[in-house]
């Protein structure tokens, strides 16, 4: 099992991590939110954490931090002056990508940092290529860093996400990071695959990073333990068979790398060079804090 972590940020910092939480920087604003995995002291005092943070994100009693729709059952409580929104930059070669944050009601501020090692596994596939014209699905695609590493490299980028003001966000951060040209849907990702599977459609990279629960636009329900499987199916239909590329992410208590070896292993053919293991980010103690699994393969040939 292989760790990996992003070192290439220079506005975002992980600075301290226990006591179910964590206290990060973004850009100029530092920010204490709810961590299930954080389950260790913290190495700052509670005071230090009370001077730093400009914003705290509290859940309401009740939800539960393991599913991804209890998010929206929280506040954001503002201790110094924060703006709405603001941004912040990643570069990385000659990807500049300028992402538009903010206070979610469910928790999220638009970026996950750790998905840093993952856009430029995705840039450095695509713009090493000698084939050009490749095309990339990103599913569940959220605010898009991957979408825009693909686009940024040069591929034809179709992002896929259920909710329009998310689509409409990662549109924001697509301008602001001097890019153009990816093709939004916003629908049911797993309605949408089945739909690609049919028509006889094929890509040549597929992103997947799926949320534990989450609803489509007209109520469809996702549940990973239940749909991952045929997700996976269907995304080994969609997937070319040569100068391939795929990228797997999961975010869920209890799902391990090897969960997503086997998922991969019965649907795909057997990759050698696929890699598989655990996302973390260090915090100023060196504590590394565990940010989910990832499974990723590419087919080199051209």
């Amino acid at each position: 099992m292989e760790t990996l972590s992003p070192a290439n940020w220079k506005e975002y910092e992980l600075i301290d991590t226990g006591g179910l939480e964590k206290l990060e920087r973004y850009g100029r604003y530092i920010l204490a939110r709810p961590e299930p995995q954080a389950v260790w002291g913290k190495a700052l005092p509670e005071s230090e954490w009370e001077h730093l943070a400009q914003a705290r994100y509290r859940r309401l009693k009740g939800t539960d931090p393991a599913k991804t729709d209890s998010f929206e059952k929280g506040e954001w409580i503002r201790i110094k002056k924060i703006p709405d929104q603001w941004t912040i930059g990643y570069g990385y070669k000659k990807m500049n990508l300028r992402f538009r944050l903010g206070l979610t009601s469910f928790g999220h501020i638009g970026v996950f940092p750790e998905q840093a090692v993952n856009w430029e596994y995705i840039y450095d596939f695509i713009s090493g290529r000698k084939k050009t014209g490749m095309k990339v699905l990103n599913l569940f695609a959220y605010t898009g860093g991957a979408s825009f590493a693909a686009r940024a490299a040069g591929a034809e980028v179709v992002h896929v996400d259920s909710v329009k003001t998310t689509i409409n966000w990662a549109r924001e951060t697509m301008e602001s990071s001097s890019l153009e040209g990816i093709h939004w849907v916003v629908e049911d990702a797993l309605k949408f695959v089945k739909r690609e599977v049919r028509r006889g459609n094929r890509y040549n990279g597929i992103i997947l990073d799926p949320p534990a629960y989450g609803r489509g636009p007209e109520g469809e329900k996702w549940v990973l333990q239940e749909l991952i499987n045929e997700m996976i199916y269907c995304c080994s239909e969609l997937l070319a068979s040569t100068e391939n590329l795929f990228v797997f992410s999961l975010y869920s208590m209890g799902f391990s790398s090897l969960i997503a070896e086997n998922l991969v292993s019965s649907n795909f053919k057997v990759k050698n060079n696929t890699e598989a293991g655990e996302l973390y980010i260090n915090d100023r103690a060196g504590r590394k804090l565990p940010l989910g699994t990832f499974l990723r393969f590419c087919d080199p040939s051209s």
